[in-house]
């Protein structure tokens, strides 16, 4: 593992991992890489119950990790990488809050309402592979870490947890091993921290709102691919194999 963002979600997490997977610190870990492979939720459930973690199997195959959920075991991640270079992304801490209850924050601790509407959105997902009917405990579990049972939606309360988080780390990792950083920045201030040159590609923004809510509707209507399509598939593959056993029954006889 060489970097560790240890920033909360919506914080630019998403377009920096495209920055460092430019910048060939990738393979890069974020939130989506679960949505790609629903099997590392069990991974990450092991680490919400307090069981022993493996580290290196949850991130096989990755260089650096941003975003949740990893960013909820920054110090687990600190202490067994410390040779990790550690990146804090923040941003407007009142600004931060109501773009998460736009997006992330929706499907925890919302009224029914909310809640019924989001988990109807994801029954596809479900349907698409069952494995996912783990994430919002698990993520749920993961956000207790930050926000103990307190109301994620009260803004009040929610900002004074940002905040202390980032103190939290400004206190606790060495000033030379931490950026402190705003995507806005670009490439400059990255760079200098990593060490390598400027890119001549222009540096991503990635997963604003719109971008969010689009990327969510991806998911479902693929989902919805998989869950009409499959029995078909299911179906051929019988329809294969029963050839196959009659095509081999009949060479023997």
């Amino acid at each position: 593992m060489e970097v560790i963002g240890v920033g909360f979600g919506r914080t630019g997490t998403a377009s920096l991992k495209q920055a460092l997977d430019i910048l060939g610190y990738g393979p890069t870990y974020h939130t989506r890489e679960i949505l790609k492979d629903p099997g590392r939720l069990a991974g990450w459930r092991r680490a919400v119950d307090g069981e022993p973690v493996d580290w290196n199997a949850i991130f096989d195959g990755y260089r650096s990790t941003v975003d949740w959920p990893a960013a909820a075991f920054w110090r687990e991640l600190v202490d067994r990488y410390p040779e990790a270079k550690i990146i804090l992304t923040v941003r407007d801490p009142v600004q931060w809050h109501r773009s998460c209850m736009r997006t992330i924050f929706m499907a925890y601790r919302q009224g029914r309402v909310s809640r019924t509407m989001v988990a109807l959105m994801q029954i596809p997902l479900r349907l698409a592979d069952r494995r996912l009917a783990a994430f919002n405990p698990i993520f749920d579990g993961v956000f207790r870490r930050h926000f103990g049972d307190g109301p994620i939606h009260d803004e009040k309360y929610a900002v004074e947890v940002f905040e202390k988080h980032v103190r939290d780390v400004i206190d606790t990792v060495p000033a030379e091993k931490l950026l402190v950083y705003r995507p806005a920045e670009g490439w400059p201030t990255l760079c200098k921290f990593l060490g390598v040159g400027v890119p001549i590609v222009a540096f991503p923004h990635d997963n604003d709102q719109q971008a969010f809510q689009q990327q969510s509707r991806l998911h479902v209507t693929r989902a919805l691919g998989r869950v009409v399509t499959e029995p078909v598939r299911r179906f051929g593959n019988w329809v294969s194999r029963r050839r196959d056993r009659d095509k081999a029954a009949g060479q023997l006889r």
